[in-house]
């Protein structure tokens, strides 16, 4: 699926990203961002420039996403206004951070698309090994740290009514 499939040239979306760690997701938002009128924000890359060496845990973690996500809530809904796509490659993989991030396209007053990278754990532990071993992401995440995380993944559900785009494991998924 190409992003001109998903968004007509008159549509402004935010776009959201939901899987787990090392599922795709940025090389997904990647290409999502290569169509325009399309910013992408990548909270990876923020949360590096902005708290080099202070994120160590998932309470670190925590605390500066939602500094982040306090800071730049107002210039996504400016953006989306303004006729401007926003790909957020935040994780939307629990259903509170996916209630902000509905807050955002309903305040931009814009559509959404939720894009669900349902990629088996084996698959992503694969990956996140090549990724830490190749150096070339701004964190470093071990297995241990995978699974705590994983612990917390919340799947999108049909009751949380968002514009589901599911990548399962059969599709050519994105590598990370």
């Amino acid at each position: 699926m190409s992003p001109n499939e998903l968004k007509p040239d008159n549509e402004t979306l935010l776009h959201l990203i939901c899987g787990k760690i090392a599922s795709g997701k940025s090389t997904l938002t990647g290409q999502l961002a290569l169509a325009p009128k399309t910013l992408l924000l990548s909270e990876d890359e923020w949360l590096s420039r902005l708290y080099p060496g202070q994120i160590n845990s998932l309470g670190d973690y925590v605390r500066c996403t939602g500094l982040l996500r306090d800071a730049l809530s107002a210039h996504v809904v400016a953006l989306l206004k303004a006729g401007i796509s926003v790909v957020l490659d935040f994780p939307a993989n629990t259903q509170a951070s996916r209630r902000w991030m509905r807050s955002l396209f309903e305040a931009g007053g814009v559509n959404h698309r939720l894009h669900y990278l349902d990629v088996p754990d084996e698959v992503c532990k694969a990956r996140l090994r090549s990724r830490n071993a190749a150096g070339t992401h701004a964190f470093e995440t071990s297995d241990e740290q995978f699974e705590l995380i994983t612990g917390y993944f919340e799947a999108p559900s049909p009751a949380e009514d968002f514009n589901v785009v599911r990548y399962d494991a059969r599709q050519p998924a994105p590598t990370e």
